[in-house]
């Protein structure tokens, strides 16, 4: 059997530094975010899970919105799983807060809705991987185990000079996971780790590194002159909506389509029926926007389509309703089908 090869080590020495400059920086320029204002592991939970493959101003807005609704997790468990979907939107990856829902029902059922303490327990929950789980338990209760996320990858990747575009991902995986553990600080194991992923996140930079003003720029074995992942280009498509309206008693009224349980992406939200044409003529369109979904870019043309003409121009698909504008607001709506009435003035709208 072939032996596993050595994790990589660092010198105590080196790890003291790392250490001490990087807390130091971060107590100087760590930008003011409501989660960092807690020690509630629930909040922290709420706020990683939102973090995960979406932008930092995204997230703060709809992050005071949902722990106002949904202030614990006997509350966010108690929830209908259409109204959570309905605070969701606009975020994007909604099987994130299906699984924050369930975990938060097997927490109220199987530890009294007090959420584990531990990295090992947390991990049990469903929809908690091991980076959550060690947000949590280092940032809510000082266990010093490290966080690695991509930024933190990139970040020790070139302090050590590890080529990430060449070395297969789990190898690479690990070995960060081991240097990562090195580096973490027991004294303050939530600090350094928030600072790590700060430091990816505003001078780490994929691109354009702010090797001048990194604290560790003295440690590190690249200085920005390191090879990444490339992603995979951004394809374009084009799509079309109808955008039907009718006046009701409580004011207008709009359809939106239900997609079906079975959609592997978004199931169970509510959008606009789809076009059979994505080309849509300049007398009735409406509207034309651009917005992008993991590695897509789509242009969307919506057309204004009255009632009797829906079923010649749209595709069917699952279950239809009309609702009044502001109703609309707080259902569960796909993040494109929320910016799009945004621009027909449904409260709540971006």
């Amino acid at each position: 059997m072939k032996a596993r090869a050595a994790s990589p080590r660092l010198d105590p020495r080196t790890i003291a530094a790392i250490r001490r400059r990087l807390l130091t920086w971060y107590d100087a320029h760590r930008r003011d975010l409501p989660w960092r204002n807690t020690r509630d592991p629930y909040a922290i939970w709420v706020s990683e899970i939102m973090l995960q493959q979406t932008r930092v101003a995204a997230v703060i807005e709809r992050y005071t919105a949902f722990l106002n609704r949904f202030p614990t997790v006997t509350s966010l468990a108690a929830a209908r799983e259409e109204e959570v979907l309905a605070l969701w939107s606009g975020l994007g990856y909604y099987r994130r807060a299906r699984m924050l829902h369930r975990a938060a029902q097997v927490v109220m059922a199987e530890h009294g809705g007090v959420l584990p303490d531990s990295f090992e327990a947390l991990c049990k929950l469903p929809g908690i991987g091991t980076y959550t789980a060690a947000a949590i338990a280092s940032i809510a209760h000082g266990e010093p185990v490290a966080v690695v996320d991509g930024n933190v990858e990139r970040v020790i990747c070139r302090l050590k000079g590890l080529d990430a575009a060449a070395e297969p991902a789990g190898p690479l995986r690990r070995k960060v996971q081991a240097l990562a553990g090195q580096l973490v600080d027991p004294k303050r194991p939530g600090d350094f780790n928030q600072a790590m992923m700060e430091l990816g996140a505003t001078a780490c930079l994929p691109r354009n590194p702010q090797c001048l003003t990194c604290p560790l720029v003295g440690s590190c074995q690249t200085r920005g002159e390191h090879k990444t992942v490339q992603r995979k280009p951004m394809r374009s498509e084009q799509v079309g909506f109808a955008l039907v309206l009718r006046p009701g008693k409580s004011g207008t009224q709009i359809l939106l389509e239900q997609r079906s349980a079975e959609q592997t992406v978004m199931p169970g939200l509510w959008e606009l029926p789809a076009l059979r044409e994505a080309e849509v003529p300049a007398a009735e369109l409406a509207m034309t926007l651009r917005h992008a979904i993991m590695q897509v870019n789509y242009t969307v043309h919506v057309r204004s389509v009255v009632p009797k003409e829906l079923a010649r121009l749209a595709v069917r698909g699952g279950a239809r309703r009309w609702v009044s504008l502001d109703d609309a607001a707080k259902m569960a709506l796909t993040g494109l089908t929320r910016k799009v009435l945004g621009r027909v003035r449904l409260p709540g709208g971006r």
